[in-house]
């Protein structure tokens, strides 16, 4: 796995946001200043990425175990299923930060519309938030994006998980410990399925745009 010493950048709202690095800002929301990502912070994923149907199209092959989970349809499925996916991921980071990434489709909310963009997979812009679980859950709200509230991409500040789903994908991929996948697995609303490197990722019934 990708060794990553974390720094938590939270910080409250009277403090200067200031950052030495060159190439971030941050932004005001719930009384805080949040760091907005620079393309140095997903450089490990675009290293380790894809193009293709396998599962390192969206994840990269650091991880110990990979899987998908279908986005369910019907809403009060999909927010249980988005609540179960935060909890055990929760459980699994502590205390550390988040990175969310919201992909700009052009239709889709991205939380920050005038911060500064990343590029990920086939060169798709997205906004990456510095923040945590409970943002990640709570700041699209569920209705202003096809599938639902969570961001697009999300990762620990130690890089030992990475959930993405990619631009018109009704599944999330998921890459991580293996006991974090096998407890995706066994929840009933997740019901993950195990994907190995090399194999197609796309779930059966489903088609890869």
């Amino acid at each position: 796995m990708i060794e990553y010493v974390a720094v938590r950048r939270i910080y409250d709202a009277d403090m200067s946001g200031s950052d030495s690095a060159p190439d971030r800002r941050s932004r005001m929301r719930d009384g805080k200043t949040w760091w907005i990502g620079a393309q140095s912070d997903v450089a490990w994923i675009a290293e380790h990425t894809t193009i293709g149907l396998t599962i390192d199209a969206a994840i990269p092959l650091v991880f110990d175990a990979y899987a998908t989970v279908v986005v369910a349809e019907d809403d009060a499925a999909r927010r249980k299923q988005d609540r179960a996916l935060v909890s055990l991921l929760t459980a699994r980071s502590g205390e550390l930060p988040w990175w969310l990434g919201y992909l700009d489709t052009g239709s889709e909310d991205v939380v920050f519309p005038d911060a500064p963009m990343v590029t990920l997979y086939s060169d798709w812009s997205y906004v990456l938030v510095e923040a945590g679980p409970e943002q990640a859950a709570t700041w699209r709200e569920d209705r202003a994006s096809s599938f639902g509230a969570l961001p697009d991409l999300m990762f620990a500040a130690d890089r030992s998980w990475l959930v993405s789903r990619l631009w018109d994908d009704d599944w999330r991929c998921l890459g991580g410990p293996a006991d974090l996948l096998d407890a995706c697995r066994r929840d009933p609303d997740l019901r993950a399925r195990p994907v190995s490197p090399g194999e197609d990722a796309t779930p059966p019934g489903h088609v890869s745009i």
